[in-house]
């Protein structure tokens, strides 16, 4: 028997009734500059189930050892030689794909894409037009947009007949207020389309369907919700809408991030340019992947790396310390802000990667935050549980794990009757 199928065995056999399908299947993809997240969701079931049949990821594409894990399944080595690892990738996701098929039919892809800019914000089929269009906001987002149009481009290209849905993380931001959306430069950058968008729309509007159900009309009220990964932005909502974001024109505002700046003085890019004489690409190399947790701390851009070395001795503990520090300030001062936009706060909820697991990162932005009313259950937070505030607690606190994959297969299957 070959690996492949073993590997499907041994799949069917840890997730039993998730292969229970019964309708045409939706893939998503959520490619990144070197990794490939990847879905699939049974569209033959209603309402759409929120667990996927099969998930899992390809990583290190383009580097020495890239490797293959599906859930359930210890990631492995994949061989993706040859002049197109990225279309190997793809490839080794597609086989992966038609094992699953049994007679049914592929419904359509679903691509996360980072920047509509301002004429795409809702999911939209993708023709060589659209992809034009998206491709004239790869500036706006670099780490993520060339890549997915990229997935997109090669499989219109082998599959043409097959629906490639676009799905924005822009989109859900499109209730901001004006006052919200507008730069503050001359009128016409704004007519050129220069604005604050937001983004992680997809996270967000999956916190718009989860969050009612678990809290009621709580979620309704004045909430704020903190998407802390390695990409890491606040939404304050009211009425399950948004009404103010920290990212902006770009995905480099607001918050510091894994590898990113977040909110910096645009001085200092022009120092960096004028005075040190740094070219536009070093400049971007800096702001997008040399600067964040990384750059502070030389050690990592995971938190629960760093919070290992706070004990160190010499620079690199003063460094973590420093890095760890700076991350809870500015979650702390923009929360801060956000609450004063919403004249209060009802719901706090942290959600993504390091939101959802990382239980120090949430005791230290709660504690700075106590003057709000805030107090956790210290047990309820070290396990991650829904809610992790305290009886007492003016604030309700809570832990909701996103699921954007299933936000952009929802779309897919609405738009592609």
């Amino acid at each position: 028997m070959s690996a492949a199928k073993t590997a499907t065995k041994a799949i069917d056999a840890a997730t039993g009734d998730r292969y229970a399908t019964c309708g045409e299947l939706v893939l998503v993809l959520n490619c990144g500059s070197s990794s490939i997240k990847f879905a699939l969701f049974d569209s033959g079931q209603s309402p759409l189930p929120r667990q996927p049949v099969w998930n899992g990821k390809v990583q290190g594409i383009g580097g020495p050892q890239p490797s293959y894990g599906e859930t359930g399944i210890e990631p492995a080595p994949v061989d993706l030689a040859g002049e197109h690892p990225y279309r190997s990738a793809l490839q080794r996701i597609l086989a992966g794909v038609n094992a699953r098929l049994a007679g049914r039919r592929l419904h359509s892809i679903a691509h996360r894409v980072v920047h509509g800019g301002s004429k795409y914000f809702h999911p939209v089929q993708v023709s060589a037009q659209v992809l034009d269009d998206l491709r004239g906001y790869i500036p706006l987002a670099p780490l993520h947009q060339p890549f997915a149009l990229d997935a997109i481009d090669i499989l219109l290209r082998e599959q043409p007949d097959l629906p490639q849905i676009a799905c924005f993380d822009t989109g859900f931001h499109h209730t901001l207020d004006m006052v919200e959306q507008i730069l503050p430069l001359p009128w016409d950058a704004w007519q050129r389309g220069l604005r604050r968008y937001g983004f992680h729309g997809l996270s967000y509007q999956y916190m718009a369907t989860a969050l009612p159900e678990r809290h009621g009309d709580l979620a309704r009220g004045r909430t704020i919700v903190a998407h802390l990964g390695s990409g890491a932005s606040l939404c304050a909502m009211r009425g399950l809408e948004s009404i103010a974001t920290t990212m902006g024109f770009s995905a480099l505002d607001g918050l510091m991030m894994g590898t990113r700046t977040g909110a910096l003085d645009p001085g200092a890019v022009l120092y960096l340019m004028e005075i040190e004489k740094l070219s536009l690409a070093e400049v971007g190399q800096i702001l997008y992947r040399r600067s964040g947790l990384l750059g502070l701390s030389g050690i990592s851009s995971e938190p629960r790396v760093l919070v290992q070395h706070e004990d160190d001795d010499g620079e690199t503990g003063q460094r973590a310390r420093i890095a760890l520090a700076v991350f809870v300030r500015r979650c702390v001062r923009e929360i801060g802000a956000l609450v004063a936009v919403l004249g209060g706060l009802d719901l706090l909820v942290f959600t993504a990667g390091v939101g959802e697991h990382n239980d120090f990162i949430r005791q230290r932005i709660c504690r700075d935050l106590a003057y709000l009313g805030i107090e956790l259950d210290a047990d309820a937070n070290a396990g991650n549980k829904a809610v992790i505030s305290s009886a007492g607690s003016k604030v309700c606190v809570a832990v909701e794990p996103t699921n954007e994959e299933w936000i952009a297969a929802q779309q897919a299957v609405q738009l592609v009757s």
